[in-house]
């Protein structure tokens, strides 16, 4: 994680010229056997590299005034969506026999197999890239893939669907506790241009440091968090479709709560949750994307802020609550832009609840709920279209009235974008 004081806010606009991706032929390995390092292209295979010289690649929508720029967050390699097969190795997955992944290259996965899993166990420098090509893996109790050790892990799909499925209790690997379809203990990018389907009786996709997706179409059904780190979770494109039990997306570190936020710039997410459609631990911004979330909570973090988006919540208990879960920031929710529509159960239920700061600068906003706003510390509306219960409102109306400070703009301690410094998340080489 890299650290970036707020005070100097980003701007500019992401340029991602991607290099261009090839195909060619490939080893075919069976899985019962250890990866190593594919020999060096053929003059056959670099003519076709030639002739598929063409790459997919999604571009990100940088907020000039964000606490984090998605220019910190995704490289180049990251919002590429097709893989350089050129020294590619195959393999075809097997029943009841795991695949070793050693190196540093790119690894195509095919075929149906039960108990198997593609484990990736590497140089803490290397960076590695699964392609997975119309693969089904269907285990009992161990992930479909396991990152053991890397420097940063790519799960790229080929233009076919591909389907991960976990149907028992997760037995643990010594003292990890491997709880997830794709787990991993270092970075990991979700990427391509095909489907994968994610079946878990406990997490979907958790690292242990961060997890970015960047494009494709990713289904998962899950009983626990269906997208979990420990650090980061970003996300610049793809078609997500979540149905939990627990968190849709889910970032928090219990050894550091300076870290931990959600950040997503793109994509279109469908989150359906029993527990909170998206929860960070310090910030939680929103630069773009369609994001529909249905579930207890809506969107949870220390600092809120949302700067563009179309974003839809139905919640039962808050819809947008800025609690203090990090100790780094003041708890603040901060509405910029984008159009952001709130529908609330009934019963004591707030759409917008800080625990600190509300401000609203701009964006248009329709609330339908009994209680529109609950904040303890400062609340100001400069900005924006606010309709409250088919009602414009011109000012915010606190329901916890004579509790808040009606502070000036900026909050209890540290002005507008948030007290003490932000950070500009990761930033992983290609």
């Amino acid at each position: 994680m890299k650290r970036r004081n707020i005070e100097k806010l980003f701007a500019g606009l992401a340029v991602v010229l991607m290099a261009g991706c090839s195909s060619a032929a490939a080893e075919e390995h069976t899985s019962s056997k250890t990866v190593e390092t594919a020999a060096a292209e053929t003059t056959e295979t670099a003519a076709a590299s030639q002739e598929n010289n063409q790459s997919e690649n999604t571009s990100v929508n940088v907020s000039v005034s964000g606490m984090m720029s998605a220019d910190d967050i995704f490289t180049d390699r990251d919002l590429e969506q097709t893989a350089d097969l050129t020294s590619a190795e195959k393999y075809t997955v097997s029943d009841s026999s795991d695949i070793t992944i050693t190196s540093e290259g790119v690894y195509v996965i095919t075929g149906t197999a039960e108990n198997c899993t593609v484990i990736v166990d590497a140089a803490s420098e290397d960076k590695v890239q699964i392609v997975l090509d119309s693969v089904s893996i269907t285990n009992t109790d161990s992930p479909a893939i396991y990152v053991k050790s890397a420097d940063k892990v790519f799960v790229t799909t080929t233009d076919s669907t591909s389907t991960l499925t976990v149907t028992g209790a997760f037995t643990a690997d010594g003292t990890t506790n491997t709880d997830a379809v794709i787990f991993s203990k270092d970075d990991i990018v979700i990427n391509g241009t095909g489907t994968l389907n994610i079946s878990s009786t406990g997490n979907g996709i958790t690292s242990k440091d961060d997890l970015k997706i960047t494009s494709g179409t990713l289904n998962i059904t899950c009983t626990d968090d269906a997208l979990e780190a420990n650090d980061s979770v970003a996300v610049a494109g793809g078609n997500i479709t979540i149905d939990t039990d627990k968190d849709g997306i889910h970032c928090e570190n219990d050894e550091d709560d300076t870290v931990g936020y959600v950040y997503i710039c793109g994509g279109t997410l469908d989150i359906t949750s029993d527990d909170d459609g998206i929860h960070g631990t310090t910030i939680v911004q929103i630069d773009g994307g369609t994001i529909t979330v249905n579930g207890h909570e809506g969107i949870e973090g220390t600092y809120i802020q949302i700067n563009d988006g179309v974003i839809t919540v139905s919640a039962s208990d808050d819809g947008i609550n800025a609690a203090s879960k990090s100790n780094s920031y003041t708890p603040t929710v901060e509405i910029n832009g984008g159009d952001l529509t709130i529908k609330m159960g009934s019963g004591d239920t707030d759409a917008i609840d800080s625990n600190g700061n509300l401000y609203v600068t701009g964006g248009n906003i329709n609330i339908t709920a009994q209680s529109a706003f609950d904040y303890d510390g400062a609340g100001q509306m400069t900005g924006g279209t606010m309709i409250v219960n088919g009602t414009q409102i011109t000012a915010l109306t606190n329901s916890m009235m004579g509790g808040g400070m009606q502070g000036g703009f900026g909050g209890q301690q540290g002005g507008f974008g948030g007290p003490q410094g932000g950070f500009g998340g990761p930033k992983g080489g290609h």
